[in-house]
């Protein structure tokens, strides 16, 4: 009963949860339209089921999910600030990550390129515990879509990429959208990401499928 909508008959049995009453008045104009609405309790209601089952694969957060996740795909020995400004977390923050990551044996840091800086990389238990991120992940949003026929999905996809692109933001913006994304999949799509070719095209970038712009 717990996702009935207030107001149906499923929840009157539940105390605490406003339902119509016709002595009440007219209801207030809402503040937002109703695909508006609808897009945020899916974006919600994803966000959450995705998190769980990430955070489960990984055995740790879903900020260690989404550090797998990156460095398994399309990072290749970042640096720590590299990694912070993808995940978007504090450097303490992504300090004390790397340490809890270094400490399951799912990372380890090794000299970067100026001998200044610390690369991450991924061992082989950390990339087996990223590829289990990646198929939790998978399930979730397979799941999600499964109730959509098959000639819907390509309509379904091209306009939530026209939503991501309007929600895209410029170089050096933090916690980025593909974090958690399987590469491959972009490669594989047609005409790849929306994301990156928008980006691309914006910053008159070259196009690079396995390397995802911040978004």
């Amino acid at each position: 009963m717990a996702d009935a909508p207030p107001g149906s008959r499923a929840d009157e049995a539940q105390p605490g949860l406003r339902r119509d009453d016709p002595r009440a008045g007219p209801r207030p104009e809402p503040g937002i339209s109703g695909a508006a609405n609808v897009v945020g309790a899916l974006a919600l209601v994803l966000a959450d089921q995705a998190a769980d089952a990430v955070t489960a694969a990984a055995g740790g957060s879903a900020s260690a999910a989404a550090a797998l996740s990156a460095l398994l795909h399309f990072l290749d020995r970042p640096s720590v600030d590299l990694l912070r400004q993808v995940l978007g977390l504090t450097s303490s923050g992504t300090v004390r990550l790397l340490d809890r990551l270094q400490a399951s044996g799912y990372v380890r840091r090794e000299p970067g390129q100026d001998g200044r800086s610390t690369a991450v990389v991924l061992t082989e238990p950390g990339r087996r515990a990223a590829e289990n991120v990646t198929a939790a992940r998978a399930a979730v949003l397979e799941r999600a879509i499964a109730v959509l026929p098959e000639r819907d999905r390509d309509r379904f996809a091209a306009l939530a990429g026209q939503v991501l692109v309007g929600m895209m933001r410029g170089p050096g913006a933090s916690r980025w959208i593909c974090r958690l994304c399987d590469i491959g999949a972009c490669r594989g799509a047609d005409g790849g990401c929306p994301v990156g070719n928008a980006a691309s095209r914006r910053y008159q970038l070259a196009p690079k499928a396995s390397s995802p712009l911040p978004a």
